[in-house]
């Protein structure tokens, strides 16, 4: 349908990342599709919330990504006076606790591994605990042992950000740039000038948790430097979070911070 494409050139246009770009086209598709949209320029702000209230989601993360991408079609494709989309409300997000692992277990698994990308992908994204979209971007001019930084360029929210690199890390890297010479990106796949996102995934499984996501690397990262007594501010920075809030989560979490509580009993 052509208008999914103007509202893709347009989310484009606006500087959205190619991966919410692909999402809320899909959403936008799905709208149009279900509620059976001939002409989408008489779409009517009691269709899309008919829509928004009968859909099943499958988290609240996903009903606010819908709810998001609708009002951003009836922004910037609509634009019509009886739109009235900033009444409609938003659920509640989900206060759910990250899932961490061992400090210990996950240094154990990284160093039984053999081949030397698969080992650097890995600790690299638990060193600074970077996310899998962030691996994945990484190039070689990205590594400035000089400085001892890594580079994190065009991250979430289209932000930069630069993070430590350690001497283990440096060698690690070094070894496995001499084995598989990489040409731009630090990580290549097979058939492909970059890696993955879903071969960084079945690494993570088959090596360090077969029951969670690679995800689960950054928030065992955050929180063993929280247990390690790296100041919150510090992490934050290094996390690329925008508030302090979404880094004291690891409070909660931490092993480290829980066995210092002196209980009353």
């Amino acid at each position: 349908m052509k208008i999914l494409k103007i509202f893709e050139e347009k989310l484009r246009y606006k500087n959205y990342s190619e991966r919410s770009i692909k999402l809320y086209v899909s959403y936008l598709s799905s709208f149009l599709s279900d509620e059976n949209v001939k002409d989408p320029y008489q779409v009517t702000t009691q269709k899309i919330v008919n829509f928004l209230e009968k859909k099943s989601y499958s988290s609240t993360s996903q009903q606010n990504q819908y709810i998001g991408c609708l009002k951003l079609f009836a922004k910037f494709i609509l634009n019509k006076k009886d739109i009235h989309l900033s009444k409609i409300e938003r659920p509640k997000s989900e206060k759910k606790l990250p899932r961490v692992i061992d400090n210990n277990h996950i240094i154990s698994q990284l160093s039984k591994i053999k081949n030397l990308k698969h080992k650097s992908i890995l600790t690299i994204a638990y060193s600074v605990g970077l996310r899998v979209s962030e691996i994945i971007n990484l190039k070689i001019e990205d590594i400035d042992s000089k400085r001892m930084l890594i580079h994190i360029k065009n991250a979430k929210g289209k932000k930069d950000r630069i993070v430590p690199l350690s001497d283990n890390v440096l060698k690690l890297l070094r070894e496995y740039y001499k084995e598989f010479k990489p040409k731009e990106y630090l990580f290549n796949g097979q058939n492909s000038n970059q890696y993955s996102i879903q071969s960084c995934q079945k690494l993570y499984k088959l090596y360090i948790d077969k029951n969670s996501s690679i995800h689960t690397l950054r928030h065992s990262s955050f929180t063993n430097l929280l247990e390690t007594g790296t100041d919150i501010r510090i992490i934050q920075k290094i996390a690329g979070h925008n508030s302090s809030e979404t880094t004291e989560i690891y409070t909660h979490v931490s092993n480290g911070l829980l066995s210092k509580i002196k209980l009353p009993i």
